[in-house]
């Protein structure tokens, strides 16, 4: 029994007659009379008594009616809703974000907007380091991920710099370099100081990027802990463990117990925001959340240009 056959059988259920049934879909009377038939053997039931005028329902025709109905509306249901999918109005989308993306204001005005433009794209969001990210959008348990600085670009994947941001340092209330918060700090004035960094693993863009311009700028600095959340960066430094480097959009984390300077050279040291994504992530909601991600990204890069 295929889906055509039970509207066969509604046609003729509907019109008490199968010519007319067959002029209303369009086919031969001799066909659809041969289908009924077969429909009939398959169930094993009489559907339909006939008479001169056309034929009427038998009780276990308006059994099957019953059903039929039931059936072809789940199914055109059904039918609709991966329809909807493949063109990217509904569906799941299982999002990752690292917890300095998370903190920008763009990462929920995404979520926002998405979620009043396509009310039936349902966002499961979570939060991983950069590595998980990657590895989760790898094998299929995320859809995309917003990151900072990529820790590996495994093939299939794309990564995108949505936004760029300037650094801050981040410091103790009571360190010495709290005491002109305005005045754009020199790289310099780190020499000598203890920093925590996000661990290596989990996210060693900004890390890396620090370390080598300190390097180059033959500036000692000691390593004080390595975390693996850029909020857990901030806590230690508002509890005095050391001095830490933080995108622009965590200014305010700790208010009162860290002070948040510029540097005097901010485009060294700047922190992107990265959306990562399979290549092949074009279609159905993951499709039209990327896109999404993209034009807004676009829309506020503009703003600032």
């Amino acid at each position: 029994m295929e889906i055509r056959h039970l509207r066969y059988f509604l046609a003729v259920a509907g019109t008490g007659h199968i010519t007319r049934a067959a002029e209303v879909l369009g086919i031969q009377q001799p066909p659809l009379s041969q289908q009924i038939k077969a429909l009939e053997q398959e169930l094993g039931a009489t559907l339909f008594r006939r008479h001169p005028k056309g034929v009427d329902l038998t009780d276990a025709g308006h059994e099957l009616q019953a059903e039929a109905v039931r059936l072809l509306a789940e199914f055109d249901a059904m039918r609709g809703r991966m329809q909807a999918f493949a063109r990217g109005e509904r569906g799941r989308v299982n999002v990752g974000f690292t917890s300095s993306a998370a903190a920008h204001a763009f990462t929920p005005e995404v979520l926002r907007t998405c979620r009043r433009k396509h009310p039936d794209i349902r966002l499961n969001v979570s939060e991983n380091n950069a590595a998980e990210i990657t590895e989760m959008v790898v094998d299929g348990r995320l859809h995309c991920g917003f990151l900072r600085v990529p820790v590996a670009r495994p093939e299939g994947l794309v990564f995108d710099t949505l936004l760029q941001e300037e650094s801050l340092l981040a410091i103790p209330l009571d360190h010495r370099l709290a005491r002109e918060p305005e005045r754009p700090v020199k790289l310099k004035e780190l020499d000598g100081e203890r920093l925590v960094l996000v661990r290596r693993p989990g996210a060693p863009g900004l890390y890396a990027n620090l370390l080598a311009q300190c390097a180059r700028q033959k500036v000692q600095v000691e390593l004080a802990a390595e975390v693996e959340r850029m909020m857990t960066n901030v806590n230690l430094v508002a509890a005095g463990v050391g001095l830490s480097i933080v995108p622009a959009s965590v200014k305010g984390a700790h208010a009162q117990a860290v002070v948040y300077r510029a540097f005097e050279q901010p485009h060294m040291l700047s922190a992107p925001l990265t959306l990562v994504a399979r290549d092949e992530t074009h279609e159905g909601p993951a499709g039209t959340f990327v896109a999404l991600a993209r034009r807004l990204a676009q829309r506020r890069a503009a703003r600032k240009d």
